[in-house]
C-alpha cells in the first residue's frame, strides 16, 4: 500500500522519504477551496508550484505527486508548468464528469501520470465513463469534499452508505488502481484507523494519505521525532493493513459491519448538535 505525505519543506520531504512514505504530496488546489472548506477543520495548503521544483531532487523518480487547480482557462499553463518543474504524477480535483477528464488528459499528454480525484457527485455518478478515457492512470476517492456536497455530518458516511463500495467495485472492473481517503495513526482517530485500513483491503484500495497526526502541524523533523517514532508509525499502518489482507473476506465483512455501526452513531451524534445542514440526496 503506498502512503503520500503532504508537505512543500524540504526538510520533511526527505524525513518522510527516508522513514517509509511512498510519495510526497504538493497540493497546489486553491480555486474554491476555501469557500468549500473554510469553515471546517481541513488542511487548505498555501503550497506553491516553485514547490515542485525544490522538492525534485529530493523524491525518488515517480513519487513526485501534485494536485493541481481544477480545470479552469489556466489549465494547460499550469500542467506545463508543474511537469517541466518535475512532477511525477498529476492530480485532477474537484471535476464533475468526462469532459473535464478529456480536457485534463489532453493537457498532460501523456508526459506524466495523471489521478483523478473523485470528490463531487457528478465525479461518482459518471465514474465508469471518466476511467473510460483513454489516458487515466489511477484515481483517488476523496471524501472531504464529497461528504460535504452529500450532505453528510461525518466524513466517513460514504463508506456506511455503500457509496464508496460502488465506485470500488467499478475500479476493480477496470482494473484501475486507486486509493482511499486519508488515514490516522494506527490507535488514533475518531473512526479507529485499525478499521479503516480493514476497508481498504476489503475494497481493494492501495493508497492513502497521511493525516495530521503524523505532524500535527510540526515544521521540522526535530518536532516530529519528539511526538513520534515516525518509522515505526508508517510500520504499524504497513502491518496493518497486510493483516487485514490476510485475513479472509468474513472477518473483513464483519470489520465492515463494526465500521457502519461506529460511523452511523457518530453521524447521528452530530446531527442531534448541529443546525440543519443540505438537504440530504440518496444516490443509487
Amino acid at each position: 500500500m503506498q502512503f503520500f505525505f503532504i508537505t512543500n519543506s524540504i526538510e520533511l520531504a526527505s524525513f518522510a522519504v527516508a522513514n517509509g512514505v511512498d510519495r510526497i504530496f504538493v497540493d497546489l488546489e486553491i480555486l474554491g477551496k476555501v469557500q468549500r472548506q473554510g469553515h471546517l477543520n481541513t488542511l487548505i495548503s498555501r503550497h506553491d508550484i516553485a514547490d515542485v521544483a525544490a522538492l525534485r531532487p529530493y523524491v525518488p523518480e515517480g513519487n513526485l505527486h501534485v494536485r493541481v487547480n481544477p480545470v479552469h482557462e489556466g489549465t494547460q499553463n499550469e500542467v506545463d508548468t508543474v511537469i517541466a518543474a518535475g512532477a511525477d504524477v498529476i492530480m485532477l480535483p474537484m471535476f464533475h464528469g468526462p469532459a473535464e477528464v478529456a480536457q485534463f488528459v489532453k493537457a498532460v499528454g501523456g508526459r506524466a501520470r495523471t489521478s483523478l480525484l473523485v470528490e463531487t457527485v457528478g465525479a461518482m455518478q459518471s465514474l465508469a465513463q471518466c476511467i473510460e478515457i483513454k489516458g487515466v492512470d489511477e484515481v483517488h476517492i476523496g471524501l472531504n469534499d464529497l461528504h460535504l456536497e452529500l450532505g453528510n455530518r461525518f466524513m466517513f458516511e460514504p463508506f456506511a452508505d455503500g457509496l464508496v463500495d460502488r465506485m470500488a467495485m467499478i475500479l476493480n472492473d477496470a482494473g484501475m488502481p486507486f486509493g482511499i481517503g486519508g488515514v490516522a495513526r494506527v490507535g488514533e482517530g475518531i473512526l479507529p484507523a485499525e478499521l479503516i485500513l480493514s476497508e481498504h483491503a476489503r475494497l481493494g484500495s492501495t493508497g492513502a494519505i497521511l493525516s495530521r497526526t503524523f505532524h500535527r502541524q510540526a515544521t521540522t523533523t526535530a518536532e516530529i521525532e519528539a511526538q513520534m517514532d515516525f518509522a515505526a508509525e508508517i510500520q504499524a499502518l504497513r502491518y496493518t493493513y497486510a493483516e487485514h489482507l490476510g485475513t479472509g473476506a468474513q472477518q473483513l465483512e464483519r470489520n465492515h459491519e463494526k465500521l457502519v455501526a461506529i460511523v452511523r452513531q457518530i453521524a447521528a451524534e452530530l446531527n442531534a448538535k448541529l443546525p440543519a445542514g443540505p438537504t440530504r440526496q440518496a444516490y443509487a
